[in-house]
């Protein structure tokens, strides 16, 4: 046990870590010299250049002469997939920060630092991407030593791409990342922390045991769920997984043993022996909080059941994607999503298209909101269309959240007043070094949901990094905005909005719908409203066939007799036609600037 060593990567995103974890791959010869990251193997990943999940692999490395067993975590860096990196530092004794050379130390490294200390995980500086023209690493070293308060010594500079500073990496990793502590003859306890699904084998838990020891054929119980199996196939998780006889204690490995229901395997759950349990579960794992709601509905309503199947087989690779079934009057019957952030949705849609070929419609996010009625009762509502009748709401409570934006002094001002726009409130601002300045806000999640990453990566010119966690409820003057196409409200395109944006966003979403619906035989009346109260109107005018062009000269009475007759038919046609609404008309609200 003492001659292994489990760390994990954690940067901001875009810091290089998938890069400098092929370097590594390379100079243990777990590997041979490729094109591209090896770890990042989803195609979505490699087109958009990001990690989306944690990636273990193991590697062989000599040191003074012994053998040791590194088993390395790549994770992802974007605020949305936070609950991917708290899995995976679970399951670590060690981190290495990774630190862009040329952009420094920013919003993300800082919350993934945190958590990382939370743990009580030994971290390992590396200032990445110092072969670069514009590389300051003399600031950065500046920036990490006021952020660890460790000594300029122990930071190491490298280069993912030319390979500079791998070996002192793997060497601090042996010398300062302590073994796992643990009782190989204690009984069995191993913490799950990912799973994939595999058509022919069923569901393949990853797990990192903590005590005890584990043999291929051994009858195992996943404590949460109280389910028993028989360990068919355990080994260790290499470029390819690699079968094993048995796996000891500090391990990081894989089992196999035909689950077929997703439900059955938890992330965070224990596996242990059934002849000899371990008293308790390990402790210190944490249920994902979701931050965005939207409905996903299939196209063709009898896909409902292949859905529910793809979400389920999404949910073991993604645990922190929940979902519910709902139905809508628009839409028919769909589930109710909970993401971590709009990247994760959006994600989470291109995963279902490509990998179960599942054509979906995904409604306006949004978030949850707490209902107080004048009995005193709390509802919480996750979906406009859950909102109580107006009269008897007392009032709502929308959920805040503590921002932090880095970035340089030039971006201060445009910043500032898109986060005003967004109702934040300014807690702080300091300046970290040079012309970095770190800004706090208060803000209302509900605003930030929809497009305030966009924007705030494209008035910073991609310099300012933006990082977030929860603040509780605060009482908020929030109303209910329906849209309605002739007299009918479309609930998949209601909102929940505050009370002062509401007439502008109205009237927006109106000339919006005017623009993407088609044209029928009859008029179209699309309105905006705030309960009865009807505050934005635009019409989409008829398709009309000249009925009158047959007649030349003669009397204005049998003009006008065509004229009724036509206008009785589109009455009628009014009356039974109904309105259907692309799917780029959902998509519209979410860019309406």
């Amino acid at each position: 046990m003492k001659h292994i060593r489990n760390f994990c990567i954690i940067a901001h995103i875009d810091h290089g870590k998938s890069t400098l974890a092929d370097r590594l791959l390379e100079y243990t010869n777990t590997i041979k010299v490729t094109e591209g990251q090896v770890l990042d193997d989803m195609d979505l990943e490699r087109e958009r250049g990001i990690t989306i999940k944690s990636h273990a692999i193991q590697m062989e490395y000599e040191y003074q002469g012994e053998k040791y067993t590194l088993n390395l975590i790549d994770t992802p860096g974007h605020v949305d997939f936070s609950y991917e990196v708290s899995r995976s530092i679970a399951a670590c004794e060690g981190a290495l920060l990774i630190v862009d050379a040329t952009q420094g130390v920013q919003a993300q490294t800082i919350s993934n630092l945190y958590m990382a200390i939370d743990h009580d995980l030994e971290i390992i500086p590396v200032i990445n991407k110092c072969d670069m023209v514009n590389a300051m690493p003399e600031e950065v070293e500046d920036e990490i030593v006021d952020l660890l308060g460790c000594d300029r010594e122990d930071i190491i500079r490298a280069s993912g791409k030319t390979g500079m500073g791998v070996d002192e990496i793997l060497k601090a990793v042996v010398e300062r990342i302590p073994a796992p502590k643990g009782d190989e003859d204690a009984p069995l306890q191993a913490l799950i922390f990912d799973s994939v699904f595999n058509s022919f084998r069923g569901i393949i838990a990853y797990f990192k045991i903590v005590n005890g020891n584990i043999k291929a054929g051994d009858k195992v119980v996943f404590i949460n769920t109280g389910k028993e199996y028989s360990a068919d196939e355990i080994g260790v998780l290499k470029m390819d997984m690699v079968p094993k006889k048995e796996l000891h204690c500090g391990d990081v490995g894989y089992i196999v043993s035909g689950i077929k229901t997703a439900t059955e395997v938890k992330v965070g759950d224990t596996i242990t022996h059934v002849a000899h349990p371990c008293e308790k579960a390990i402790a210190g794992f944490e249920e994902v909080k979701p931050m965005v709601f939207a409905g996903v509905y299939p196209i063709e309503t009898e896909d409902f059941e292949n859905l529910r199947a793809s979400l389920e087989k999404l949910q073991l690779n993604d645990a922190s994607l929940t979902f519910q079934p709902e139905s809508s009057v628009a839409l028919g019957f769909g589930f109710r999503c909970g993401f971590l952030g709009l990247l994760h949705m959006e994600i989470i849609q291109e995963r279902l298209d490509r990998e179960f070929n599942m054509d979906v419609i995904t409604t306006v996010p949004n978030v949850s909101y707490m209902v107080y009625d004048k009995q005193g009762e709390v509802k919480e509502v996750h979906n406009p269309a859950g909102m109580p009748d107006v009269t008897l709401i007392d009032h709502i409570e929308e959920p805040y959240i503590k921002a932090t934006i880095i970035t340089t002094t030039n971006f201060i001002g445009p910043i500032m007043s898109l986060c005003l726009g967004k109702r934040g409130e300014l807690l702080k601002q300091e300046y970290i070094s040079g012309n970095r300045v770190e800004l706090h806000y208060n803000m209302p999640l509900g605003e930030i949901v929809i497009d305030f990453y966009d924007k705030l990566k494209s008035i910073s010119k991609g310099y300012a990094s933006f990082d977030y966690h929860q603040d509780g409820f605060r009482p908020s003057k929030l109303v209910k905005l329906d849209i309605l196409l002739n007299g009918e409200p479309v609930d998949a395109l209601s909102t929940l909005t505050h009370f002062d944006n509401a007439t502008d966003f109205g009237r927006r979403m109106c000339e919006k719908l005017k623009d993407l619906l088609p044209r029928q035989q009859f008029d179209i009346a699309i309105q905006a409203a705030i309960g009865a109260k009807i505050i934005a109107r635009e019409t989409v005018k008829q398709v009309r066939k000249d009925v009158t062009a047959k007649c030349y000269g003669g009397d204005i009475s049998r003009k006008r007799k065509l004229l009724e007759k036509q206008k009785k038919g589109k009455k009628r046609m009014k009356q039974i036609g109904n309105v259907q609404v692309p799917q780029k008309a959902f998509l519209a609200v979410l860019k309406l600037d």
